[in-house]
Parts: C-alpha cells; structure tokens; sequence
C-alpha cells in the first residue's frame, strides 16, 4: 500500500452536477477531521484531500478549455454550490468523444438546461489513453448521463489500455457484466461499478424498508418508487430509451433484499419526470403496499428530498478511496465489497448489512486471494 497521504490522482468524465459536487467537496473537506457522508475520514491510509484532479473530459463548450474548478460552476451544472472559492486543480477540460453521450431531445431545451456540444476535434481512443498516462491517473471515474453505453465502453476501453482503476458511477453495466468483468480481470486492473447509490437516496432508503418489511415478517405486495427532478440527469432521461439499464439498477437493488421476489407488474422503480425548477433537487414519493399477521392490509408512503449530485458526492469520495486500495493491493477484476455497498447494481447482491460488514473487512486487510478457476 501507498504511505498514508499519498496523493490518488483522478480523471473525471463528464463534468456535470455530480463531478461539480465531488470536486467541491475535495475543498469542503481539505483540513478537516470531519466524516460527515463518508465511512471514515481517514480510509485505509487516504484521507480525502488525498485526492487530485488531475485530467477531465467533457463536450460542452462552456466546459472545454476551463480549469474544472472553473468548469464545474458552467451551465448547464445547477447544483448546490457548499465551496464556492475552489482553487484552480490544474487541469483543463479536454473535449471529450459524443457518441451517445447526448441524447438528441437535449437540443429542443433550452441552453441554461441542455448541452452545448463544443466544435473541436474529438479524441481518439490513443489520446485519452496518452492523457491518462501522461497524468499519472489512478483512478478514472465515469460520470456520464444514463443511457451512454457505447460512450462508457469507450472509456472502459482506455481504461483497460492506460491500467487505471475505473469507478463506473452511472447505470451502464460494465462491472456487473461478466464479459467486461474478465476483461478488467485478464488486465490486472480493478473496477467498482455499477451505479452509484447516494448517501441517503430514493434507492437506499427503498432498500431499507424492502428489508424492514422482509425482517418484521410483512408480506410486501406491491411497491412504486416515483421520482422527479430538474437537473440534465432528469431531462436526459426523458428519452425513455435512454432508461432501460436505469430501472434495471433501481429495480433490482430493491427486489434483491425483498423476502420473496415481487412480479414485475407489482414493483416500479425509476425515475418519472422532469421538472425544470426543481433543478438538483429530487423528490421521491414512494408508496409500499403489504399484509400483516391474518392477511391484514396495510400501506406506507413517504416523501423524501434531497439535492441529488452532493448526495452522492461523499460515495464517490469512498469509492475513488476504495479503488485505490484494490489497486495498490494487485487486485484486478471488479471489487466485489465496495461495490455490494456503494452501487445499486454490483456483480453480487448483498443486503446492506453483509454488504457493510464486507466492505469494513476490505478496508482493514487484504482478503485472501481467490483460488484459480
């Protein structure tokens, strides 16, 4: 393992609300013996002003060209600012590659909600892969919006080629395919996907009471999560196409800790509309419907708000921890533990306390190797 303080150089792909609150939060937590939204402030040798952006990608010409803690303030970005006098990282905002990266209803909105595609060359698979080495990147993580498959397997892929960490943070299944999975394993480089959870979200919190109802013995019948937000994640997912994989991750996180798997017409998960003057703000109305002892009916609904990207922002931090760790260890593949607690989707379900227990014995030791298949 590294000395404790060592710096975890990061890329970053896709400067939007969540990398805005991530980066904030380096600033926010530089100096502070402070845990609030983290496991630990200090996580297996690295605290979180360990952390260095020192490379980023995006396709917006309100980003491209900008210092990322000038970038991360740029339209269309609406998130809560908790650390407005970021100092300048160094790194400039490179034009990164479109491929379905934008969904094309983006450009019907206007420009303060949707994306302004920057007019420069975009790069090749050879320059990303230069940039990261050049960098001295450790970890690179994946921020783009829902629904970028091939933009995310273009990331991967220079990932795998430049031999740093990859933190897939968006519903695009990369760590939880078997394919990929082996890829990064043949490689000797490690990843944690897929799907970020927030610190305390729609999704958790679903979890949560899914796995109260199993526990207390209540037969969950049917359940609806309904969320609604007004930042580019919720405009970008008016496109239903672009939601597949979405409602996959959520949906799954909850089926996975229900006492008996609900049929698909029982259970709704996913995000449900935009609203433009919510900005980074979710709401989510979740509604459970089950039985008591003797068959007795009984229903729970709840409201939750919260601003979407600094809810995960404190994860992230975590999760880039985390990977860091798997990578000075010589571990390769994906990361079976963070992964389980951070993300709603990951290559095995645990329930959230295994998934807890897991994670805390990944950061204290090394686990034993796995025997070869």
């Amino acid at each position: 393992m590294k000395d404790a303080h060592m710096p975890i150089n990061i890329a970053i792909v896709g400067v939007g609300n969540c990398a805005s609150s991530l980066v904030q939060g380096l600033t926010h937590y530089a100096g502070r013996n402070d845990a609030i939204g983290l496991m630990h402030h200090n996580l297996g040798g690295y605290r979180p002003d360990d952390i260095r952006v020192v490379a980023a990608w995006d396709i917006d010409e309100r980003k491209v060209g900008r210092d990322v803690a000038q970038a991360i303030f740029a339209a269309p970005n609406c998130t809560a600012v908790f650390a407005p006098e970021v100092p300048d990282t160094g790194a400039v905002v490179r034009m990164g590659r479109l491929l379905d990266g934008v969904a094309e209803h983006m450009a019907d909105h206007p420009a303060e909600r949707s994306f302004l595609p920057a007019d420069v060359p975009e790069p090749s698979r050879d320059d990303v892969v230069a940039a990261l080495r050049d960098a001295g990147v450790d970890v690179l993580m994946n921020y783009l919006p829902v629904g970028s498959q091939k933009a995310t397997e273009f990331y991967a892929e220079c990932a795998l080629e430049a031999g740093v960490a990859f933190v897939n943070n968006i519903p695009v299944f990369i760590a939880s395919d078997p394919a990929w999975a082996e890829r990064f394993r043949k490689a000797g480089v490690p990843i944690i996907g897929d799907d970020i959870k927030a610190q305390l979200g729609a999704t958790i919190v679903h979890r949560v009471l899914t796995d109260l109802f199993a526990k207390r013995g209540v037969k969950l019948c049917r359940t609806y999560q309904l969320n609604t937000g007004g930042n580019t994640d919720f405009l970008n997912m008016a496109n239903r196409k672009r939601l597949e994989s979405k409602k996959i991750s959520k949906t799954e996180a909850v089926q996975s800790v229900a006492a008996e798997r609900m049929a698909d017409e029982n259970i709704h998960v996913g995000p449900s509309d935009y609203v433009a003057w919510q900005k980074d703000n979710k709401v989510c109305f979740l509604r459970m419907e089950g039985e008591l002892f003797g068959g007795v009916p009984m229903n729970l609904e709840l409201r939750l708000s919260v601003e979407d990207s600094p809810n995960s922002a404190g994860v992230a931090i975590d999760m880039i921890r985390c990977a860091a760790i798997a990578r000075d260890r010589g571990l390769s593949g994906p990361v079976l533990a963070p992964a389980a607690w951070f993300c709603k989707h990951p290559p095995r379900q645990m329930t959230d306390d295994e998934a807890y227990e897991a994670v805390e014995a990944f950061i204290a030791e090394p686990p034993l190797a796995a025997p070869a298949s």
